[in-house]
């Protein structure tokens, strides 16, 4: 039993070398970085400025909401002796109701921030894509890797397509007509 493992994990051994060996020789590999392309491409940091500005907004409408609370409060706080029972009950579900407003605001605005997010990455991939291929097929290359995805830990420079991608990219939006 021993043996025959043994006698696999060297056939498995050997296959593997004979497949590196082949794939060194036979394929040609190019690398891009997908966030260099984001942070310093023209359209990338639209989209960056876009997602700030909206954090921004969200931020402001949570500030804002956070000031009516802490005002409520402290009208409670400093008023509630000399209160009638009524106007206490009613500052307290009023700051009730505004601390589920902050709730629902800030859960909101996550969620359409994620969503703003994705619609935009996943358009700017969409328009990456066939730059990205158009180059593969003009340096004739077998794969390109996505070196923030792919988990590469070495790779050499000279394989990098960052910035011929973004020199296109941006060169692609800069020819199309304004939106």
């Amino acid at each position: 039993m021993k043996r025959a493992t043994r006698i696999l994990t060297l056939v498995l051994m050997g296959a593997a070398l004979a497949a590196a060996g082949y794939a060194q020789q036979g394929s040609k590999i190019g690398a891009v970085n997908s966030q260099d392309v984001l942070e310093k491409s023209a359209e990338g940091k639209k989209v960056i400025a876009r997602l700030q500005d909206k954090d921004r907004q969200t931020q402001a409408a949570l500030t804002k909401l956070d000031d009516e609370i802490r005002q409520i409060e402290t009208r409670l706080n400093t008023q509630r002796l000399t209160l009638t029972d009524e106007a206490v009950i009613q500052m307290t579900s009023d700051l009730d109701k505004k601390r589920t407003d902050r709730k629902r605001v800030g859960e909101d605005s996550t969620r359409e921030l994620q969503e703003l997010q994705y619609r935009l990455f996943n358009k700017v991939q969409g328009e990456l894509l066939s730059i990205i291929e158009a180059i593969g097929r003009e340096r004739n290359l077998d794969v390109i890797l996505d070196l923030v995805k792919s988990g590469a830990v070495y790779f050499s420079p000279a394989i990098n397509i960052t910035d011929e991608v973004i020199r296109r990219y941006d060169a692609s939006k800069a020819a199309a007509p304004a939106k």
